[in-house]
């Protein structure tokens, strides 16, 4: 009878990586994206299913932050304006959308779910133009996102009654809504998907730096036919978000930016009977355990923090490594992102595009100085970047403390701070120590240990051996100063509607 006998563990030392050294194998030629972005040269507001000049005759420039180009003249719209937006979107609820059919209201979420996807490359340039994220990003992921949440959530319209199963829900009325320059149109839809699905109308705000594709989406919305004054778009700077959040009419208030600006405006909206959706900033950990696949968790970790430059809220900034592993997969961050191309975001090659606007590259450039201030050791690839433009090298850093600033504020940039852990409770509590709870991701071979640390973490999303996925069926939101109440899925239904 055979034996069961142990298993001989080698004592040689594990082999380095190998050093990816392509020399100028690797040179692209350039691959620009021609499509046409039919930009215009001037952008009023979108109220009333019209487009109006600004009651105050002021525009502003829009800037490609790849070469600081001037793109277009955006309306500067005024309190004014925004309360004709409102207006106009209280009328139309009280006489057209809230007495309209789900099944109706349906058939208009379908249809600029489908211009979009005829118009989907032209959107795609302009995404791109506009924030300055590589092309592949915003034709691969932003636009088909968009366009899949506008399909989800027609599928919902007459479908509300089962929203919250053994309760009516109604509409809540007109809904204001403003937005952040990260992901200007795939925001655009989150937002306004689940709205008017629900039967509610929209006053929006776009960024002031990335208002384009909003305005462009408008046209969409007249080519769809939806009803004058359902959706409205305001366009400028901080003043218009506040006239925007702090109008008496809106029965809800939807905002995704800073925590900064969450904070003031719940103490604005405290003691009012508005609802409140607040998605907020994060500082999301992302845990490779020593049982992890390494290659697909550097791929993931790769992804987690330079997807889009690192201009996302859920980006994994903070990667916590296994000890037995962190030299290893230190060498293999280290390769990995010594081949990823910094450049023309309208190059299909382009892996990482132009940060967003000169003051975010600034902050990002003074949080990295403050990283080598405080002792972390930085590694930067020295790859060539564009003369004109804003933009910036792929960096980690290693021999981080969670009192390092780089480990505790959001950055909002390519920037990864790496700390280690030696036991399961020391990884969640490395993990829950910041004021943030938006996401999280884990990498590991075990599933038990995947169900303990997505109970243990405080984080809205846990990702388990991948990251940065999104499907507008799965809620999104977070805990502590990432916010509350959550976006997409039946959950974020939820929080359009009033039950009855």
């Amino acid at each position: 009878m055979p034996t069961l006998t142990a298993k001989k563990t080698s004592t040689r030392p594990a082999r380095p990586a190998p050093e990816l050294i392509f020399g100028d194998l690797w040179e692209f030629d350039p691959a620009p994206e021609t499509a046409d972005p039919k930009l215009k040269a001037r952008y009023e507001l979108f109220i009333n299913g019209q487009f109006v000049a600004p009651k105050s005759g002021k525009y502003f420039d829009s800037i490609n932050p790849a070469n600081e180009q001037k793109l277009a003249e955006i309306a500067q719209a005024s309190a004014a304006d925004v309360d004709a937006a409102y207006q106009a979107a209280k009328a139309a609820y009280d006489n057209v959308w809230g007495k309209l059919p789900g099944r109706e209201r349906a058939k208009y979420l379908f249809r600029i779910a489908r211009l979009l996807q005829d118009r989907a490359r032209e959107f795609a340039v302009a995404e791109t133009l506009d924030g300055g994220k590589p092309i592949k990003e915003s034709r691969d992921f932003d636009v088909p996102m968009a366009a899949a949440h506008f399909f989800y959530h027609a599928g919902w319209a007459d479908k509300l009654d089962y929203v919250a199963p053994g309760r009516r829900v109604a509409s809540l009325g007109v809904v204001g809504q403003v937005i952040p320059w990260n992901f200007p149109l795939l925001m655009l839809a989150w937002k306004l998907a689940p709205a008017l699905a629900m039967g509610n109308t929209v006053v929006l705000k776009p960024a002031e730096t990335t208002s384009i594709t909003c305005l462009k989406l408008a046209e969409i919305l007249q080519d769809a036919g939806l009803p004058p004054g359902v959706v409205n778009f305001v366009t400028g700077a901080g003043d218009v978000g506040a006239a925007v959040l702090n109008h008496p009419i809106p029965a809800k208030i939807a905002f995704t930016g800073s925590t900064e600006v969450g904070k003031i405006i719940m103490r604005s909206l405290a003691g009012t009977d508005k609802k409140m959706t607040l998605e907020l900033g994060g500082k999301a950990a992302n845990i490779v355990f020593d049982d992890a696949p390494l290659n697909q968790a550097v791929e993931g970790i790769v992804n987690g923090i330079f997807f889009n430059q690192g201009h996302v809220c859920c980006a994994g900034s903070r990667l916590l490594v296994h000890e037995p592993v962190a030299e290893q997969v230190l060498t293999k961050l280290k390769n990995r992102i010594k081949v990823l191309r910094v450049g023309d975001p309208l190059d299909k090659n382009t892996d990482i595009g132009a940060i967003n606007s000169k003051e975010q590259l600034r902050k990002i450039t003074a949080m990295v100085a403050s990283g080598v201030k405080q002792g972390a050791e930085m590694f930067q690839p020295t790859c060539r970047l564009p003369t004109k433009g804003f933009y910036f090298r792929p960096t980690l850093f290693s021999g981080v403390s969670m009192s390092h600033r780089i480990a505790r504020e959001e950055i909002f940039g390519p920037v990864l701070s790496i700390l280690t852990f030696r036991t399961v409770d020391e990884a969640i509590e490395k993990a829950n120590n910041t004021a943030y709870g938006l996401s999280a991701g884990v990498w590991t071979d075990k599933g038990s240990r995947i169900l303990k640390m997505s109970t243990e973490l405080k984080a809205g999303v846990v990702w388990a051996n991948t990251y940065n996925k999104f499907d507008p069926a799965s809620p999104f939101g977070g805990y502590k100063e990432s916010g509350f109440g959550r976006e997409g899925g039946r959950q974020g239904l939820l929080d359009y509607c009033k039950l009855i």
